[in-house]
């Protein structure tokens, strides 16, 4: 297999006193769209935080992170690398900025069009093509505060796209939709799968792991507890016991869902 486009070597994260990433390696391939599960409070999105080098881990000698095979990155540089819809970025839902300005203005790595910012031609193509792409172009002029969650989560995804990043890196970006949306945030991420976007997801839905999505992570107290095939690692017996409690688990149409 070729070398990974991302990769971490044990890496761990300490708060309060206690590790919330406990020696955890992990790498990604091209094109290994991958979902993160598992418990509230698990690492999920402290890893996910730490391969975007938003969260710095531990510095021990043998910690490493490599990105396109380089170990150091501006963050100008890695954002185009890495495109991230954090939990930070929930902040911005209740913003009066449009959806266009919030979109563009990912392109100075900034939050809004202040006057100091001047987008180029190029800049305003790409944000323009990306609101399309998510279906927004009739809203782009509206406040994002004025979106549904539907769309709040579309335009964060496509500010995160802006860039044309090869990797889109998704923590919980669809909190609180509804069936309905759930089911259009789906269509948006395998569009972007099947535009080669390698995918890597956070959530506690397994009705969101698109088909495309093939590798499953699972994680429980700051470590990994199980990484594969998702038709392997989602089912019963292994949720169960990662969630210690009886998981039930059923698969239509490509699409899973769990309850206990």
């Amino acid at each position: 297999m070729d070398k990974p486009v991302l990769s971490i070597e044990h890496a761990s994260v300490r708060r309060g006193g206690s590790y919330i990433l406990n020696d955890v390696s992990f790498s990604l391939h091209e094109g290994e769209n991958t979902a993160i599960i598992g418990p509230n409070g698990a690492g999920k999105s402290t890893l996910m935080n730490t391969l975007c080098k938003e969260v710095h881990p531990l510095a021990r000698d043998n910690y490493s992170y490599c990105l396109f095979g380089r170990e150091r990155w501006p963050v100008s540089e890695l954002r185009l690398r890495l495109g991230h819809v954090s939990q930070a970025d929930m902040l911005l839902l209740n913003t009066t900025y449009s959806v266009f300005d919030i979109v563009l203005s990912a392109r100075f790595s900034a939050i809004g069009m202040d006057f100091h910012i001047t987008p180029g031609d190029e800049d305003i193509r790409r944000a323009e093509e990306e609101i399309e792409k998510v279906g927004l172009s009739h809203l782009c002029q509206k406040p994002l505060s004025s979106l549904s969650s539907g769309e709040k989560a579309k335009a964060l995804i496509a500010r995160a796209a802006v860039n044309d990043p090869p990797v889109l890196m998704l923590d919980e970006a669809s909190n609180a939709l509804d069936f309905p949306s759930r089911s259009d945030f789906r269509k948006t991420i395998s569009l972007y799968a099947k535009e080669g976007k390698t995918i890597v997801m956070v959530t506690h839905e397994l009705s969101e792991i698109i088909e495309e999505i093939d590798r499953v992570v699972v994680m429980k107290n700051g470590r990994i507890a199980a990484d594969g095939k998702k038709e392997e690692i989602l089912n019963e017996e292994l949720l169960s016991s990662v969630y210690e409690q009886n998981v039930y688990i059923d698969r239509r149409n490509g699409l899973y869902s769990a309850w206990c």
